[in-house]
């Protein structure tokens, strides 16, 4: 690093140090645990659950969202950790059954919501929810069209009564979708899946619906 004067800032830390290789040592294994948990996250409800969806002649989420951006082009995705070890007595929830992020299509930058229907057939949490309308304003607030992967069984049943009741719940999602409209920001849906109860809500406020064979 150089000064405004010209001179150079050197460092007096010591890489060499007992304590500057402990450090290194720790954050190694930090960065391999982190690494670690993110496959499993990544894994979404596991093999078996993946397997089934292959079965049904269907893509992952992940899967779907690769061939969706431009070829070698990165996918920047956004709040992996949501939902990180809640609700365990139901199995758990990875990435909160849904995977978010940035990634370009046709050159263009784009927010990307895909429903993961290997985590309890894609149907939405409270976290699900909240992960979701984060997307969303993040999206409206950047003028990023935002393209919905839906796969979902809607609304996790057996706790319902925490996904629709405040402001930054379930029925948010839908006051945002207006709200993007209301600005011209282009919201497109394609159903691959499974499209039932409040999660059927989305795509019909969206600009433009394509849906597979079966679905």
């Amino acid at each position: 690093m150089t000064k405004p004067n010209g001179d150079i800032l050197k460092s007096q830390f010591d890489f060499a140090s007992k304590i500057a290789q402990e450090n290194k040592k720790q954050w190694k294994n930090e960065k391999q645990k982190i690494q670690e948990e993110r496959k499993t996250i990544q894994a979404g409800g596991g093999p078996k659950n993946i397997d089934r969806q292959h079965a049904k002649n269907r893509l992952t989420a992940r899967e779907r969202i690769k061939h969706l951006i431009d070829p070698n082009t990165p996918f920047y995705e956004l709040g992996t950790y949501a939902a990180y070890k809640m609700y365990e007595e139901w199995g758990g929830a990875p990435a909160a059954g849904t995977i978010c992020g940035l990634g370009y299509i046709e050159n263009r930058l784009c927010m990307i919501i895909a429903n993961d229907a290997t985590v309890k057939a894609g149907s939405f949490f409270p976290m699900t929810a909240k992960k979701v309308i984060r997307a969303q304003t993040i999206a409206c607030k950047n003028h990023l069209p935002t393209i919905y992967l839906v796969d979902s069984a809607g609304i996790f049943l057996p706790l319902q009564e925490d996904v629709f009741p405040d402001q930054d719940d379930f029925g948010r999602v839908f006051y945002l979708n207006a709200r993007m409209s209301a600005k011209g920001i282009p919201q497109i849906t394609a159903i691959m899946g499974m499209c039932v109860a409040g999660g059927a809500y989305l795509p019909v406020m969206t600009d433009k619906i394509l849906m597979t064979e079966g679905s």
